[in-house]
């Protein structure tokens, strides 16, 4: 039967927060009066239960060893056996509190033997509610007394150890003391903790020794998914190298489970390509290696097989095609079907001039060739990908020109080329028909349409990888040109194609550009871009020493030209997430020009801590930020950006930033507000949240045009690729707005081509696996971007509008397309719903909530997960995204 606890007993019905309050209270008062008046409350039961413990008290202390030996075992029968509801103490633990200074003394006079050791344990116990704050005594006559089974005095009694000894620990380490006989005593609480489905306290007490390689013998196949799971998702919030650590632990029991896709997701977050090559040698089955592939692939990692991973040459060539990404258009295409999205779309479809009054309509049948290169870059946003359009690719039987060169020449000089390498992005990840197709403006006598084409030859190559080398083959013998544009299409091109390979021909190709003084500053600066964007991560000494010596050769006057400033970007790229490795790089900076100085650093430290969510790191920019010039600084810019791209990496860091973003808008210098709306957009990008959107919908009508242009860019790319009709209607609403002022009207263009971007079927996140990897490549492109967009006026309104193709590097298609055992599309029903997230809950939570049932192929949202909603196949990859074989489940009866 249960019993009721005692309302006015002190502390009894107190939860455990009373514990330290209960314990100053009781002794202190007269305990004659309150005794009186607290047995008159108990029940008759609870009455004896008291006098009978009270009579073990005073037996305890008896001289006679055997009446001490039954006491002292009725006691500890006694409070083993009560049990306890969440809200109170147990009964014996509450009426054995007086006594415990009584038997603390007694003990302390006992002479040692068998009975002392049985005391301590009970004193053990009894310290649980009774000891006062930082005494530690539970453990301390824990390690007293006798080295029994833990787990039979209950879990609360071994939480209440672990946390103890985690003080205990750090004071020991500060002494240097011994801590053997801790370690022991962790032994045994793991175990029980393992035993219990505690693994998030097993793993928080083994973190707080520092002992984690001890989790690996108490894993077991039952409860190693969600140890692991607890793992890697605390990595987030431990500072280095901590999180290396427990993600080396998660990776080893993945290994030691034969858990081989979620041991390739860590080993990439680890960056670590040993781990990778393993995961390949231990594997034997084929169809998982491709699964692997898969993995690889998206996260665009360049990665070369060789005999140890794949034996069989045929097999091995059909693996590397899948991590050369050659599948990418095909599976794009099977999705665009499936969903009936191949019609080809006008900017009209995009721009609906039909759904707004009449005077915003009137002013755009003027051809202007402003409206018609942001109609260019709507055009290829919008058709990316899919092969065909209505402007570049329309076959030319109206003339012998064609219609596709028509469109190229209702276009301006530099406009031409982003015109031509439109064509590229439209044949996005089609090798042969793309570099078929952007073959015929080769030909060309105008310098800007070759310039696009080579750009085009980039963006087509984007992301996949060829034996053959067709980009570099082709770009190669125009980088050394005398023209300026035909140069940067070239460099610009080998960038977006070789974007993560860290190629070495392109290193010797390029670096010489960045050692030549007489080139001029923006083939300097799109040159250390590509380098940067080739080797990006790589910390390659060489490639920093050439941009750092190209800085320090440029005048001064030079240094405050906007292109200037991409050029640390360059130097950012190749320590991209590599944290402590930039700090040489960046005491040399500090000796730069004062004019470039704060904006190299700056930008250094943003890259190499960009999703990490280092704490430390977002305060220090918050600093930066706060500081009040006189004349505009542009090293503000880079902080504010910062800012998003450290704390990108995890949702509570995320939400914080956006908040402390707000508040630069309220206090920062115009400098500061120009950069918030871009930073807000690397925060959401692809994933519009309501509060962001009302936020940069604010400022895009801003009395500041820098400002508002900002966020009306950044519009577009929150919503980048998701088809969001609340977007769409800010948009188009703005369009009528601006319809006088050619500037702002341009990007509200390139925002409805973004939010549009693959008619809904891409992302430009570069998170991917359920948010836990993060693409440096696609990341790279972003920041690129963004970089360029602090000074609009300059770069994307100026003649380098091109720098928006940058983006190519973060398009993914946001797909689930399952395949069978040959590699061809499967459909079966999945579940896609919003991700709910379930680390270190009791039982088996369901993982996704308000789900829809579809058929694959399917789109995920942002935050969205998909579950198999069938039996009969069984997933390689527990990660559905992207491309996913399935075989079948031998397991599987048909219930009809």
């Amino acid at each position: 039967m249960s019993k009721t606890p005692d309302p006015k007993s002190t502390g009894a019905s107190g939860d455990k927060s009373n514990k330290e309050e209960a314990a100053i209270k009781i002794p202190s008062k007269d305990s004659k009066k309150k005794d009186d008046k607290k047995d008159e409350d108990l029940s008759e039961e609870d009455l004896a239960l008291k006098q009978q413990l009270e009579l073990y008290v005073e037996r305890v202390q008896d001289a006679d060893p055997g009446l001490q030996k039954v006491a002292l075992e009725s006691m500890r029968q006694e409070i083993r056996t009560s049990t306890s509801s969440m809200t109170s103490v147990p009964k014996p633990l509450k009426f054995l509190r007086p006594h415990y200074g009584t038997l603390k003394g007694y003990y302390e006079k006992m002479p040692d033997s068998d009975l002392k050791i049985l005391l301590a344990d009970v004193l053990s116990v009894l310290a649980l509610t009774m000891s006062a704050e930082g005494e530690r005594e539970s453990l301390k006559y824990r390690l007293l007394g006798s080295q029994g089974e833990i787990g039979s005095w209950g879990h609360e009694y071994v939480r209440n150890l672990a946390g103890e000894i985690a003080q205990e620990y750090g004071k020991r380490q500060s002494e240097e003391a011994s801590i053997d006989d801790l370690m022991e005593l962790v032994q045994q609480i793991v175990a029980f903790h393992m035993k219990h489905n505690a693994e998030p306290e097993a793993v928080d007490l083994l973190m707080e020794v520092e002992d984690l390689d001890l989790l690996v013998e108490h894993v077991d196949g039952t409860n190693y998914k969600r140890t692991c799971s607890y793992l890697t998702s605390s990595a987030k919030y431990l500072p280095g190298p901590d999180d290396m650590l427990v993600l080396d632990i998660a990776y080893t029991i993945y290994m030691k489970f034969e858990e081989y896709p979620s041991a390739l997701v860590t080993a990439l977050y680890l960056d670590n390509m040993q781990y990778v090559k393993q995961v390949f040698t231990s594997c034997g089955d084929l169809l998982r290696k491709k699964q692997f592939c898969y993995i690889l692939a998206r996260h665009g990692q360049t990665f070369e097989l060789d005999e140890e991973m794949c034996a069989e040459d045929e097999e091995r060539e059909g693996l590397q095609e899948i991590i050369n990404n050659a599948k990418l258009s095909e599976g794009y295409l099977t999705l665009a079907r499936d969903i009936e999205v191949m019609e080809a779309k006008t900017p009209e479809d995009i721009y609906k001039p039909h759904l707004l009054d009449g005077r915003a309509s009137a002013g755009a049948s003027v051809d202007s060739a402003r409206q018609n290169l942001a109609s260019t870059f709507v055009n290829a946003f919008v058709n990316a990908g899919f092969g065909q359009d209505k402007l570049m690719t329309v076959p030319s039987e109206a003339s012998s020109g064609g219609a596709s060169t028509s469109w190229l020449f209702k276009n301006k000089e530099h406009g031409k080329a982003s015109a031509a390498a439109s064509l590229g992005m439209i044949l996005l990840w089609d090798v042969d028909s793309g570099l078929a197709q952007i073959d015929k403006y080769f030909h060309s006598t105008d310098t800007h349409v070759i310039a696009g084409a080579l750009l085009g030859v980039g963006i087509v190559n984007c992301g996949i990888k060829n034996e053959c080398d067709p980009a570099l083959a082709l770009l190669a013998e125009y980088i050394d040109k005398e023209d300026a544009s035909i140069r940067i299409g070239a460099i610009m091109g080998l960038g977006l194609a070789y974007a993560g390979s860290q190629n070495e021909q392109i290193r010797s190709k390029l670096t010489p550009i960045l050692g030549d003084s007489k080139v001029s500053l923006d083939v300097l600066a799109f040159t250390a871009i590509s380098l940067g964007l080739v080797f990006v991560g790589s910390c390659n000494e060489e490639i920093a020493q050439a941009i750092i010596f190209a800085l320090m050769e440029r005048s001064e006057s030079e240094l405050g030209e906007p292109f200037a400033r991409l050029l640390p970007l360059g130097l950012g790229l190749l320590y991209l997430g590599k944290q402590e490795s930039v700090e040489a790089t960046a005491e040399v900076s500090k000796t730069f020009n004062e004019k470039i100085r704060k904006h190299c650093d700056m930008t250094l430290q943003s890259c190499a801590y960009a999703g990490t969510g280092n704490v430390l790191k977002v305060q220090h920019f918050l600093g930066q930020c706060a500081q009040h010039f006189e004349k505009g600084e542009t090293f503000q810019g880079p902080a504010v950006l910062g800012i998003a791209m450290v704390a990108m990496a995890e949702e509570l860091g995320l939400e914080m930033a956006i908040r402390s973003l707000e508040h630069l808008l309220q206090y920062g210098e115009q400098n500061i507000r120009r950069a918030v709306p871009l930073a807000l957009a690397l925060l959401c990008i692809s994933n519009p949240k309501v509060n962001v959107m009302d936020t940069l919908s604010r400022l895009s009508h801003d009395s500041d045009s820098e400002v508002a242009m900002a966020a009306i860019i950044s519009l577009g790319l929150i919503g980048a690729g998701t088809n969001n009709a609340r977007i769409a209607g800010m948009l188009r609403n703005l369009s009528s707005y601006y319809y006088k002022e050619a500037n702002l009207l341009f990007c509200v263009r390139i925002a409805q081509g973004l939010v549009h971007l693959g008619k809904g079927l891409l992302t430009l996140s570069p998170y991917h696996s359920e948010h836990f990897l993060l693409s440096p490549t696609a990341l790279a492109g972003l920041v690129t971007l963004l970089h360029a967009c602090l000074d609009m006026k300059a770069i994307i309104l100026g003649k380098y509008h091109y720098v928006l193709y940058f983006l190519t590097l973060a398009m993914q298609p946001r797909m689930l397309l399952t395949l069978d055992e040959n590699l061809k599309p499967l459909s079966v029903p999945v579940r896609v719903g919003q991700a709910v997230d379930v680390v270190g809950q009791a039982g088996r939570p369901k993982t996704i909530t308000g789900f829809q049932t579809h058929s694959t192929p399917v789109l995920l949202a942002a935050g969205d997960r998909a579950e198999l909603a069938t039996e009969k196949y069984i997933p390689l990859s527990p990660i559905l995204e992207g491309f996913v074989i399935l075989k079948e489940n031998p397991d599987y009866t048909d219930d009809q």
